[in-house]
């Protein structure tokens, strides 16, 4: 452990001057990591009490609400309450709210990007299917995330698969701290190319770089597998996350909407 020397200069009376108290600590980092949803979910805490239980408390708030999304609205999982309405097992009165909340965001996430955002897409065969998951990931964890704005005292960044939401809890005082935010090079794995400071927002990036085609072309209905990335930066990671979709589907049209539309986000395209 290295400490800062400074030297002390004489007074005018040859004496020296009374040493100052040592500046209170800074704050300390907590971290949680959560496997849900198919992803690791990091939680950074900044916090002046580092054992204060009621940030475990918070952490467990976040897991279980992604957790119970999970159950909700998961493509994946039979059980969930999105597939069994697809499949004729669940009557839609019976079915969580969240299943109508999620529909109607879909419709207006295709409204603002002109349908360059699309949950609805054609099976083989031509049946119609609709898969939320673009947007589901930005909205849960903005709502998990709101869990930690109860805690008193904390700033926090909350990451998942890419997506990062940051911001305070309760009673913060004094300006927010500053989050460093690297968006990875999409064409050389593990190095960063561009960084983001952010104290209360979110940033959302999409690309085939990871993953392959996974975004579909709404206007086509093929997988988009092309070189780059785009990031959207803003208030809210449901939009963000929206937007990113959007941009990489087609970067100039999106950008052009969202100027006009949600000039509160700006966009990074590598």
């Amino acid at each position: 452990m290295s400490t800062l020397e400074i030297p002390l200069r004489a007074s005018r009376h040859g004496q020296q001057p009374a040493q100052q108290p040592p500046p209170p600590p800074g704050p300390s980092r907590r971290v949680f990591v959560h496997d849900v949803m198919g992803t690791a979910v990091s939680i950074h805490v900044r916090t002046t009490d580092p054992d204060d239980p009621v940030l475990d408390a918070a952490s467990e708030h976040v897991h279980s609400h992604l957790r119970r999304v999970d159950r909700t609205l998961s493509t994946w999982r039979a059980d969930s309450d999105l597939l069994r309405l697809q499949h004729g097992e669940l009557d839609a009165d019976a079915a969580h709210p969240w299943v109508a909340e999620v529909t109607e965001l879909c419709l207006e996430a295709e409204d603002r990007t002109d349908g360059l955002f699309r949950a609805w897409r054609s099976r083989d065969g031509g049946r119609p299917t609709f898969d939320p998951t673009g947007l589901v990931k930005g909205w849960a964890v903005s709502a998990a995330a709101a869990h930690l704005e109860e805690v008193p005292g904390i700033a926090f960044s909350v990451g998942a698969g890419g997506d990062v939401v940051v911001g305070t809890g309760r009673g913060w005082d004094g300006p927010a701290p500053q989050w460093r935010i690297g968006i990875e090079d999409p064409r050389v794995r593990g190095r960063i190319a561009d960084v983001v400071t952010l104290c209360r927002g979110a940033v959302a990036t999409s690309g085939a770089a990871a993953r392959g085609a996974h975004i579909v072309d709404p206007r086509t209905g093929a997988g988009v597998n092309r070189p780059g990335s785009a990031t959207v930066v803003g208030p809210d990671l449901l939009w963000a996350d929206v937007w990113a979709t959007a941009a990489f589907v087609d970067p100039a049209r999106a950008g052009r909407l969202l100027e006009a539309r949600d000039p509160a986000y700006r966009l990074v395209l590598l």
